[in-house]
This record gives C-alpha cells, sequence and structure tokens, in this order.
C-alpha cells in the first residue's frame, strides 16, 4: 500500500471533481439495482490501496458531528463533565450541532496522523468515509461532501464507474 500523495489526489480531484459529483448524482436518482453489494466489494479493494495514517486529510480539513452519545463518552475520557469539554473544545453550529472549534482536529496528532481518542472517538469518525453503509442512495450526498477530502471516497466514486459502466456496457 503506497503513501496517499495529497497533492497528486488535489490534482485528479480538480480534473474530476464535477464528472464524479454528476455520476453520483446520476446513481442517487436511479441506482443499479445491485449497487450496495458494488459498493461493498469495492469497500473491500479501498482499503488495500488507501492508508488513511498517510493522508488524515479528514482530520485536517473537517470536522465530526458530536452526538449528545460521543459527548458523553469522549468528555468522561478526560474526566469532564459533557458541559466542560463542550466549552474547552468545541462549538455550537447553527443547526444546532457541536463541532471542532479548530482544524485541523485538536485530537490528530500531526507527526504521525493518529487520533489521541482513537478508542472514544465520535461516531462520525469512527464510521467516516462512510463507503459502504446499507443504502448508497441514503449516503451519495456525503460522498458529494467527501469526494473533496478524502482519497477513499474518491477512489470508491472512480471504481464504481468502472463497475457501473461495466453493467451498462453488459445489459
Amino acid at each position: 500500500m503506497a503513501p496517499v500523495n495529497l497533492r497528486s489526489f488535489k490534482k485528479k480531484l480538480a480534473i474530476h471533481r464535477k464528472s464524479y459529483r454528476r455520476f453520483i448524482n446520476k446513481i442517487e436518482k436511479t441506482p443499479p439495482p445491485t449497487i450496495n453489494k458494488i459498493t461493498a466489494v469495492i469497500d473491500k479493494e479501498v482499503w488495500q490501496e488507501i492508508d488513511c495514517l498517510t493522508c488524515a486529510n479528514c482530520c485536517k480539513k473537517m470536522t465530526p458531528t458530536f452526538t449528545p452519545k460521543d459527548l458523553k463518552r469522549v468528555a468522561a475520557h478526560f474526566n469532564q463533565t459533557v458541559d466542560e469539554f463542550k466549552t474547552k473544545w468545541l462549538k455550537k453550529e447553527r443547526n444546532g450541532d457541536w463541532v471542532n472549534t479548530t482544524q485541523p482536529c485538536q485530537f490528530l496528532n500531526l507527526k504521525d496522523n493518529k487520533c489521541s481518542i482513537y478508542a472514544v472517538r465520535p461516531d462520525d469518525c469512527a464510521g467516516f468515509p462512510h463507503l459502504k453503509k446499507k443504502n448508497f442512495e441514503d449516503y451519495a450526498h456525503v460522498h458529494k461532501q467527501n469526494i473533496d477530502y478524502c482519497p477513499a471516497t474518491f477512489k470508491m466514486v472512480e471504481k464504481l464507474i468502472c463497475r457501473v459502466e461495466a453493467l451498462t456496457i453488459i445489459s
């Protein structure tokens, strides 16, 4: 597995972003009947090629949403109350979500790209980038956003395009 080259990723993104988003829009509206089986297979392939610890772009450029369950778990890890944790580390967005106040994430170790709260990290982080959620069309909007930040999502869409085009040719 080769390390993620963010410079190369950004170049590919500049070239393919619009077409990949159009593709996701198209299959979101009319997904192939086997889309969820295809994404499960592609998910395994992607993780043979992508090493998140050589990237951590999600932690550097995005923030998770902390659910009430996450808040309790992470606050307890720091021996804080939920309110103490929120005051020290988070801000409330207009929509009511609790998110990090800083980017990169305050819990990211920039030397090795490891999460200092990995064992208790928010569910949003644990599930990221949500490649093999059961219903692809329910997460298509998330994939459209994540291709801008996540080489694994970008790779998944790249592979998905090939598979869906192959299905179209065969049909």
